[in-house]
């Protein structure tokens, strides 16, 4: 994790290692056996692979936003879908109550808390998982190419909340081909190529504004 917030782009062609890199990171893929790899993930100044690093801990930081939100909602209404991740980690019920109401407010969906999920626009349907992951008090967050498929509306929608959770201080990584995207949110990129990083650089602050 960078010692400063971020939005970090993965930007890259396809196959180039982008979205192995993103599951590594948050373990889904662990280290494949034999082979040679050198370094270190760290996240919060731990390295993940560590013998004694427990995946349910490393959960405990790091949230993830897949492609298709669909595929990670599991209720029948916003603020409980929402809820499932806090509840899961044991978290009192009066401070899920308070964490709910906060991250829906944060991503300008508490007027849809009640709603279905399967109502929601696409935009409106990230916005709800980006809660579930700032819910769930992640201090990292990873998002596989949220804005695929969504109209330009929606996508600025994306891009507003990710630059909001990042002014709280969270840290965010998104895997991208959405160049305004990175225009919009983003201060850094990094450039994969044939499973390396071939090149990274920080975006200009005052293009952000």
């Amino acid at each position: 994790r960078s010692e400063r917030n971020t939005v970090t782009a993965f930007i890259g062609p396809s196959g180039c290692g982008k979205s192995t890199f993103l599951r590594l990171l948050n373990r889904m893929n662990d280290l494949i056996s034999g082979t040679r790899l050198t370094g270190e993930i760290l996240i919060d100044g731990e390295n993940i692979y560590a013998r004694q690093t427990e995946v349910v801990e490393l959960r405990k930081k790091v949230g993830m936003v897949f492609q298709n939100p669909d595929n990670q909602m599991v209720a029948t209404i916003v603020e409980e879908d929402v809820a499932f991740g806090p509840e899961n980690l044991g978290v009192p019920p009066e401070e899920i109550r308070r964490r709910v109401d906060d991250a829906l407010r944060a991503v300008d969906m508490y007027d849809y808390r009640e709603h279905a999920p399967d109502k929601l626009s696409g935009g409106q349907k990230q916005r709800a998982a980006i809660a579930s992951a700032i819910a769930s008090g992640r201090s990292v967050l990873f998002l596989d190419e949220p804005t695929s498929g969504l109209d330009h509306k929606h996508m600025l929608e994306v891009a507003e909340v990710l630059r909001e959770v990042w002014d709280t201080g969270i840290s965010v990584y998104v895997i991208t081909h959405d160049l305004e995207l990175i225009i919009e949110c983003c201060t850094d990129v990094i450039h994969f190529e044939n499973g390396t990083i071939a090149d990274q650089y920080q975006m200009d602050a005052e293009g952000m504004e």
